[in-house]
């Protein structure tokens, strides 16, 4: 891995380099797929579970299927999940906002707060498979009072789910999960099938294909919650932090996928150069090092700065998925904080405490956005509908402001059909 970098004004991307963008080739494959999903459903659905997956059974999970799973699921995880799911009810019910109206009488104003009939979420089921997923996505939804919750999640030849995720649903609520993955899961949810419904929204992450098959349905067919790039995390440490932990964390990112980015950002020279040594020491014993080796080789850099205040500025510039903030005082530290997906401070919270139990959500942006959006939550399964109540009084006393405001954007029928409630023919 590269030699710390000594930071002397140069930019986020000319220090941590570009992020990943979607190819051509992958846009046009998956614009086939969508397209052919769209025009066949299921006979398309299951050539493509064959062809990817080598997988020729049912799309549906059965009820069997369920009861099975609740037999064989290890009871510790599924108590773990559990307490999990409690934290994530109690962090995302304060997030429930409820409308409001404006009455004065001779007019009024308001919103309402409307949770969308279906949602579906995509659930990864590749080099690992992601329990915490499906309460990350399903609980927010549930609270914000989705009618109904449907699942997609790929299998391979065996046709088997994990039990962990089918338990998982079944925490949650989920009752319908089918078993299908990439890009023609995400045109199944958007467009429906014989067999698969169609659903308002569709949320959860996914490699290139499904990231750019969310991106080309997203306003033509359904909302989309974001489009996930790889996972990132960026650690600011003081000269006090303990560099086996540092390392630990960077590892905690580096070993989903090898285009994991890890990056460290610290004052001290001398724990850039310890963290290093450990990152090279844990990773000889790492279970998924040949992920965690390539992202480590290719997206870890470590940088040297001056002080903390230039840290969390190259941090805002960067705008990480997670940030941790390692360091002596990190509230303090938080103030200077505006772009991040989820922030964890102290030396003593690790950013895997957020993916799976403090109760914040973990579908977070990636890529630089979270300088313009935020993590999934309750929002994301509700719409607002607006709504206005004029009186005839109200509407004679406003009558010549709308009409000379319609009429200055040269649009005459505004300013008449306000003219003849007020005035007559």
């Amino acid at each position: 891995m590269k030699d710390p970098i000594i930071y002397r004004g140069q930019t986020a991307e000319e220090l941590f380099g570009k992020r990943e963008e979607g190819t051509t080739a992958v846009a046009q494959a998956v614009s086939r797929i969508i397209a052919d999903v769209r025009a066949r459903g299921d006979e398309a659905l299951r050539e493509y579970s064959e062809k990817f997956d080598g997988y020729t059974g049912a799309i549906e999970v059965t009820k069997e299927e369920f009861d099975e799973a609740k037999k064989t699921v290890d009871k510790r995880v599924e108590r773990a999940m559990r307490a999990s799911a409690e934290n994530i009810k109690k962090f995302h019910s304060k997030q429930k906002r409820e409308g409001f109206e404006i009455d004065e009488g001779v007019r009024i104003v308001g919103q309402k707060v409307t949770p969308l009939a279906r949602v579906g979420i995509y659930v990864p089921g590749g080099t690992a498979a992601y329990p915490s997923t499906v309460l990350m996505n399903a609980i927010p939804a549930a609270i914000a009072g989705v009618d109904e919750i449907v699942m997609a999640t790929p299998v391979k030849a065996d046709g088997k789910v994990r039990p962990e995720v089918l338990v998982a649903a079944e925490i949650c609520g989920v009752e319908r999960v089918f078993k299908m993955g990439g890009a023609q899961a995400i045109a199944a949810l958007a467009y429906g099938t014989k067999s698969v419904p169609r659903v308002d929204k569709i949320t959860g992450p996914g490699r290139d294909f499904v990231a750019e098959a969310k991106r080309q349905v997203f306003g033509q067919a359904c909302g989309i919650d974001m489009v996930a790039g790889p996972s990132e995390i960026l650690v600011i440490a003081d000269g006090n932090s303990n560099p086996a932990l540092v390392a630990a964390d960077l590892l905690s990112q580096a070993e989903h996928d090898v285009n994991a980015s890890a990056l460290l950002i610290t004052e001290s020279k001398e724990l850039a150069f310890a963290v290093k040594e450990e990152l090279l020491r844990q990773l000889s014993v790492l279970p998924r090092k040949a992920i965690a080796e390539k992202s480590i080789e290719n997206n870890c850099r470590i940088i040297v700065c001056g002080d903390l205040s230039a840290a969390a500025e190259l941090a805002n510039e960067y705008a990480p998925e997670h940030l941790e903030l390692c360091v002596e005082e990190p509230f303090e530290l938080l103030k200077k904080i505006k772009n991040a997906g989820s922030v964890f401070l102290g030396y003593n919270t690790p950013e895997a405490v957020g993916d799976y139990y403090a109760g914040a959500n973990h579908t977070l942006p990636t890529g630089g956005t979270a300088r313009f959006s935020s993590p999934l939550g309750v929002d994301d399964f509700t719409k607002t509908v607006q709504y206005v109540c004029y009186k005839r009084e109200a509407l004679e006393n406003a009558a010549e402001d709308i009409m000379t405001f319609a009429k200055s954007e040269g649009l005459e029928a505004h300013s008449r059909s306000v003219e003849i409630r007020v005035k007559g023919r």
